[in-house]
């Protein structure tokens, strides 16, 4: 059986993961959680000081600290920056990297990059009107809907997600990413592609293809952008097969 730690995306905490953990241990698999400082419970730990490094930070501290190893690390989302650093820093710890509707980043980008640079502005005057000047606080799902499938989730789901959901440390979206930032060569590499990203793997984007070879491992997921909320057990399902 394997260890997972799943690691959620922006504006999002371990409360997120729930039933896929509850379907991953009927597995039989050691599921773990973890906040990335500044959001959910950790919302008050999280300040102007909280950047890209301190959820590397949080993620490697996680499992040395636990003692963990074979681990299989869970991106979804926005996780993918801090993941792809704790996956360069993480050594024979490290079995396994999944990127869940995303993808690692080279060392050098930030989230901010992943948009056009008028929507990166948008999101600057975000902060500095509604967030202190140090959180991005979750737009509306109409906004949301525009870049982020929302498809399976139902009216309940978006309610909790809309309730639970806290600002995103703008400093995570701003500092570039510090290599390194390649896992050891003999980790297995999983994408979790779900609607967004089928799209832009199918189409050709350049930049992804990479993506669509080995060492690569890609399981398609008919679901929109948060699969742990829409459709966590078939998460789970292609979780436990890819470990399997």
């Amino acid at each position: 059986m394997t260890t997972f730690v799943l690691v959620p995306g922006a504006w999002l905490g371990s409360w997120a993961w729930q039933h896929a953990v509850d379907a991953l241990q009927e597995h039989g698999h050691t599921t773990l959680t973890l906040t990335l400082t500044g959001l959910a419970e950790r919302a008050e730990e999280g300040g102007p000081q909280t950047n890209l490094d301190t959820h590397i930070v949080d993620i490697t501290d996680f499992v040395e600290k636990n003692d963990l190893h074979d681990v299989t690390l869970v991106a979804h989302s926005y996780a993918a920056a801090p993941v792809t650093g704790a996956a360069g820093r993480l050594g024979d710890r490290l079995e396994r990297v999944v990127y869940v509707d995303s993808a690692p980043f080279a060392a050098g980008m930030r989230m901010l990059d992943l948009m056009p640079p008028e929507a990166a502005d948008q999101l600057s005057q975000q902060v500095a009107a509604h967030g202190d000047g140090c959180r991005l606080p979750m737009p509306p799902f109409e906004i949301l809907g525009l870049s982020n499938s929302l498809d399976g989730l139902d009216e309940d789901q978006r309610s909790v997600l809309s309730a639970r959901a806290t600002p995103q440390p703008f400093g995570t979206y701003t500092q570039r990413l510090a290599g390194p930032v390649e896992p050891g060569p003999g980790v297995d590499r999983v994408l979790v592609a779900c609607r967004d990203f089928q799209g832009l793997l199918d189409g050709g984007v350049a930049m992804l293809a990479f993506l669509n070879h080995a060492p690569w491992r890609r399981f398609d997921l008919s679901t929109g952008h948060w699969p742990m909320l829409s459709a966590p057990a078939d998460l789970a399902n292609i979780l436990h097969t890819a470990v399997s």
